[in-house]
């Protein structure tokens, strides 16, 4: 950063300032004195048009107001932002509050404590509460509306110093003996800081100053040191918390009287004195670190005696209060920043996140791109690229270089083990010095990589593209070095401060003012020359012949690196010190295209030097991007990071030099012969052209063809000769309007020649299709069909890159750009029109399956399969439908379009439903595909897991008998498929029985087709029985029950033979209970706790009643009779002896003829009776 003096303003009266603050909002400047001075100023802004030229800030003031109400010397004055309100305090403690009326300040409150003095004010960041603090150890906290909040008096404590901190949570309290307490925000004392700066220190000493930086504008890094506390004797120790038990340690070397941090928290300003070793007085100094104190500047202050500072809003100024005079400097910060192929790349931080915003903001376009990134050290360009230097981790010592293009993309990041400090770049390399070595990168942008490229590319290392050397080495430039990060830690006593580059030269300047040079790219040191300065700044000429070098004085000076001379004692020495010297110089570019020339900045002018000759300054603020073809582009930083997120291309400034403006004025006054004349005594491509376009202008061919010869511009050599060619002159004068841009007269040209052919084709060119179709559609002839739907697709190409769907529609319609309307249909969601669209093509359309897959991607399964379809796409088709369910309508066209991978794709999504454990998903899939085997084998599956869980026997039924009825579907199925294969003159059982006969022959691998009903049997009467039992049936109950024998695999034996015992005992049948009860005792699934119990029962059950059954029941008897089993009645339990019953047409089951007439359903399978 360098620091110029601007504006001087003295005080009436010669009365001495002890205090100044300045608002960073408004830019009011407070200033208190001795006699009770109170002083408002205010700078003048800058009027648009200033701003625009990036003139300097104007010297006059807007406001300067005297405040009348302090008698004593006002000590402290400090400003509430947020609210407009000044508060100041005298010695006599009076304290007043002023507020901003109608453009002047008025007191609002007064209050004065009488018992001590007031030594420090603060108003937290929030500017709701204010903490003030008086000697005698008083402390008051009070809201904005003048209310106290609380207030305590620590005894025996001298105060001097009170600071909030950033979340209003913490008060440090700095006393007079030097120490700092930390309290917090009722007044509860927490712990006493410890302050490491003061170890070893002995002697009186007192706080200077303390700051602690709220983080309103965000923080350069993360974690990074923010309070600031800094002693008279010049120690300092600035800290990332209040508990920071590593804080970063300055000793300024003065006597400090003030600090403070600037608006972003990045520079801390020290002010103080040095006693002078020559002189009797002190001199006034101020000195300026970073958070990680770093010292970048020091500033000497003229007069006596400094006693304040205060930094402006935006950072680029700064206010010191000496003797009666205030002075105002002017700061040109470092911005981390580039300018690279039309992009001016800056960073800047923000409040609400921890990284750095770096910007790349395309000048040309006004199109900008945003990268976040940590920790970022420096930004640096060249060409088309430019380098983000960055540290890889917090707590590694490890660097990244980043090589980005343009637009910010990441192309290539190399990691490095030394700080980056210095970086330098070539069009092919980039040099990274640290202070003990240098790192050297060749590196390159991939375009269309051959393998051989690429081979080389995975040797990069062995091929030495990367290299470091210490600073101390003496390369020869014939080998290769090496990438050894051992020499970077070996220290130097002459460390590295500034570095350079060209194509062919590397500039390294030393400590002690020694420059070395070095070839490029195989790097050996050529030269070593020694300067009467300290570089902090340098930069080469295009042919490196020579070096400019800025001091850390701000002192410009330059080195010819080629000339011989001959020293006092007769040797001959190369490299000879140039006379010029300029002073407060801030920034310079050499030209890009011309050895001799450059430009500079110096306080706020602009300076152009041809061979050491200055032009007439220029004023400007602006940073100097890029000099070339006799052009000067500046960029106004400070404006544009006035508001980073919105750059505005009136920010960058043009400036013409003196002999392109004189150019242009001769050729324009005396015109282009005498003009020529004055060019060759002046040759510069920029010139010839300059000579060029004026002669095109007034048609002077051979003039304008020399002059682009001249100026190797091959392109306007050809414009030349083909405008030769033409034999109209209004036809040479609109192609020359066209040439210059100047388009709309062109086209009124062609137009009044009658050539409207011209006047569209220029309008093609140029893209401006509005106006093609306007053309088109005003001539008086046919317009070219071909010509209007071309006009037509492009105005809707246009529409429809700004996503203005119902625009694009309407000109696609008309140009019938079928494809583009399909695609802006389905933008607009306008699905009936897609489908339109879809029904209006003609079969095998190559824009169908386009259409068909948008209609799947939207659900739409049926247009997306009529889609498929027409374009005779079947299997497309099918995979829709099982991409979006359709199952029964993929089954339907597979079977249509004999496909035999149905199956499999059933199969496929089905184990896939079953491995998510979604096993009725996968039933109703098998269902609705009809493969009703397979969906009755997973229900089977279903019902049997149920029932070994023992939940309610009617659920595990109804499960059953849906299982049952899928199997009689599968029967069905199969009969009706049979019944289609069997035609001509077979009988209807020759078909049926052929079905029975294939049926068996696929169920013969399962054999749940041949028992489908068992399961629900066994719960239908398990349930029945236990029913029959409770309504006190217990004959039928029994009868019921022993049905259920039948069932043992299905039901656990346990179960039924337990209710047979209960049903048996019930129906006093003894003999069948005795049985019930042997098979029980048998059971070896019963524990031996279990099977004892029984025992126990049967003992008690059968002592009491013989076990014998003397009633004869109709079952045994009709057994006994050998006729055979007979069926049973599925509403009763019992056997049907009648020869008529009634037979459910689902699950073949039968009723008695008298019972049926009760029920409206099948009891076994609910089925409708018919």
């Amino acid at each position: 950063m360098k620091n110029i003096f601007f504006l001087q303003i003295a005080i009436p009266g010669n009365v001495r300032l002890r205090c100044i603050s300045w608002n960073k909002d408004q830019g009011f400047i407070a200033c208190g004195g001795e006699d009770g001075l109170l002083k408002v100023l205010k700078l003048e802004t800058q009027t648009d048009e200033a701003k625009l030229k990036g003139l300097a800030a104007p010297s006059n003031l807007s406001m300067n107001q005297t405040l009348e109400g302090h008698s004593g010397s006002v000590q402290v004055v400090t400003w509430n932002e947020q609210y407009q309100k000044l508060t100041t305090s005298d010695q006599n403690g009076l304290i007043i509050v002023w507020m901003l009326y109608k453009g002047a300040w008025y007191e609002e409150m007064i209050n004065n404590r009488n018992k001590s003095v007031v030594r420090s004010m603060s108003w937290n960041a929030d500017g709701q509460k204010i903490c003030i603090v008086y000697e005698d150890g008083a402390v008051i906290v009070g809201s904005v509306d003048g209310n106290r909040i609380w207030g305590k008096d620590l005894k025996g404590s001298q105060l001097c110093h009170v600071a909030w901190s950033s979340d209003s949570k913490i008060l440090l309290f700095g006393m007079a003996n030097g120490e700092i307490h930390i309290y917090d925000n009722q007044g509860n004392f927490i712990m006493k800081m410890k302050l490491n700066c003061l170890v070893n220190v002995t002697g009186a000493f007192s706080i200077a100053g303390i700051h602690w930086y709220p983080g309103t504008e965000g923080y350069t890094e993360q974690d990074c040191p923010c309070l600031a506390i800094c002693f008279d004797n010049g120690r300092c120790q600035i800290m990332r918390h209040e508990n920071d038990q590593n804080p970063v340690l300055i000793d300024t070397g003065m006597n400090v009287v003030s600090i403070q941090w600037n608006h972003c928290g990045s520079v801390l300003a020290v002010a103080g004195f040095q006693k002078a070793t020559t002189q009797d007085k002190d001199v006034n100094l101020v000195q300026f670190y970073t958070p990680f104190g770093e010292h970048l500047r020091t500033l000497k202050v003229p007069g006596k005696q400094m006693s304040a500072l205060s930094w402006e809003g935006g950072g680029l100024k700064i206010g010191l209060a000496v003797d009666s005079f205030i002075y105002f400097a002017n700061i040109r910060p470092d911005y981390k920043w580039g300018y690279c192929s039309n992009t001016v790349v800056y960073a800047y931080t923000r409040p609400d996140r921890p990284e750095y915003c770096v910007v790349f903001w395309d000048t040309k376009n006004n199109e900008k791109y945003v990268k976040y990134v940590k920790s970022l050290i420096s930004i640096t360009t060249c060409g088309d690229f430019c380098i983000l230097a960055t540290k890889a981790d917090e707590n590694q010592p490890q660097y990244v270089l980043v090589l980005c293009n343009s637009i910010g993309t990441p192309l290539d990041p190399k990691y490095i083990d030394i700080g980056p400090l210095f970086v330098t770049m070539t069009k092919t390399h980039v040099i990274a010095a640290s202070k003990e070595a240098f790192y050297i990168w060749q590196y390159r942008v991939a375009k269309k990589l051959t393998a051989m490229e690429i081979n080389q590319v995975a040797r990069t290392r062995k091929e030495g593209r990367e290299r470091i050397y210490h600073i101390d080495d003496i390369p020869s430039g014939a080998a290769d070095g090496v990438l050894d990060y051992s020499k970077a830690i070996q220290g130097t006593r002459d460390p590295i401060c500034a570095i350079t580059a060209s194509d062919k030269t590397l500039i390294v300047g030393r400590e002690s003012g020694t420059i070395q040079r070095y070839s490029l790219p195989n790097v050996g040191l050529l030269q070593k020359y020694v300067l009467n300065c300290r570089a902090y700044q340098m930069s080469l000429n295009c042919n490196s012949s020579r070096l400019a070098i800025i001091d850390l004085s701000g002192v410009l000076t330059f080195f010819d690196l080629d000339t011989r001379v001959t020293d006092s004692t007769g040797q001959q020495i190369v490299g000879e010190q140039l006379k010029l010297e300029r002073k407060d110089v801030w920034d310079m570019k050499w030209a890009k295209d011309n050895p001799d020339l450059f430009a500079m900045m110096e306080k706020t002018r602009m300076y152009v030097f041809r061979n050491l000759d200055p032009e007439e300054p220029i004023q400007t603020s602006g940073y100097i991007c890029n000099f070339e073809d006799l052009e000067i582009k500046s960029v106004l930083l400070d404006e544009i990071l006035k508001n980073p997120e919105h750059p505005n291309k009136e920010y960058i400034i043009n400036f013409e030099i003196r002999s392109l403006r004189d150019s242009r004025a001769l050729i324009e006054e005396v015109g282009i012969e005498e003009s020529s004349q004055f060019i060759e005594d002046n040759p510069h491509p920029r010139l010839w052209r300059l000579l060029a376009e004026a002669a095109l202008q007034k048609l002077d061919l051979q003039t304008a063809e020399q002059a682009f010869v001249r100026c190797k511009d091959y392109q306007g050599i050809k414009f030349v000769k083909c405008l030769g060619n033409l034999q109209s002159e209004s036809m040479k004068q609109a192609e020359v309007a066209a040439y210059f841009g100047r388009f709309e007269e062109a086209e009124r040209m062609y137009l009044d020649m009658d050539r409207r052919d011209l006047a569209i084709g220029l309008r093609i060119k140029l893209g401006d299709w509005f106006r093609v179709l306007q053309l088109l559609k005003t001539g008086s002839g046919d317009a070219d069909d071909t010509l209007l739907e071309q006009a037509h697709n492009a105005i809707g190409d246009y529409f429809a890159d700004r996503q203005k769907w119902i625009n694009a529609v309407q000109y696609y319609v008309q140009g019938r750009n079928q494809e583009r309307l399909a695609e802006c249909y389905y933008m607009l969601e306008d699905y009936q029109g897609l489908e339109n669209l879809a029904n209006s093509l003609p079969e095998n359309n190559k824009l169908l399956p386009d259409i068909a897959h948008m209609f799947v991607r939207v659900g739409m399964c049926e247009q997306a399969v009529i889609a498929f379809l027409k374009c005779n796409r079947p299997k497309d088709a099918v995979d829709s439908c099982v991409h979006l369910n359709q199952w029964n309508k993929a089954v339907e066209l597979a079977k249509n379009h004999n496909m035999k991978e149905i199956g499999s794709l059933l199969a496929r999504y089905a184990s896939h439903l079953l491995e998510k454990n979604k096993i009725l998903d996968a039933i109703e899939l098998y269902r609705k595909a009809n493969y009703f085997f397979d969906a009755a084998k997973l229900m089977f599956k279903i019902a049997d897991e149920e029932a070994k869980k023992r939940t309610k026997p009617f659920r595990v039924k109804k499960l059953y008998v849906l299982s049952a009825l899928l199997v009689e579907q599968y029967h069905e199925q199969v009969k009706n498929a049979q019944r289609g294969k069997v035609k001509g003159k077979s009988s209807e059982a020759t078909s049926a029985l052929a079905g029975l006969l294939e049926e068996d022959v696929l169920s013969s691998a399962n054999r749940l087709t041949d028992n489908a009903w068992r399961g629900a049997e066994a719960y239908h009467f398990f349930i029945l029985a236990q029913r029959q039992l409770y309504e006190g049936y217990v004959d039928t109950a029994m009868k019921t029950a022993l049905h259920l024998r039948d069932y043992e695999d299905i039901i656990p034996a346990v179960e039924i033979y337990s209710l047979l015992a209960l049903c048996a005992c019930a129906n006093r049948a003894f003999g069948t209970c005795s049985k019930a009860f042997v098979k029980l005792e048998s059971l070896e699934t019963l524990s031996p706790e279990q099977r004892q119990q029984y025992e126990d029962l049967a003992l008690e059950i059968f002592t009491k009643h013989c076990p014998k059954h003397t009633k004869k029941s109709d079952l045994d008897g009709l057994l006994e009779g050998g006729e055979g089993k007979l069926p049973t009645c599925v509403a009763t339990g019992r056997s049907i002896t009648e020869y008529q019953f009634w037979m459910c047409n689902v699950c073949k089951h039968c009723v008695q003829a008298q019972e049926i007439s009760n029920y409206n359903f099948c009891p076994l399978c609910h089925s409708s009776v018919t």
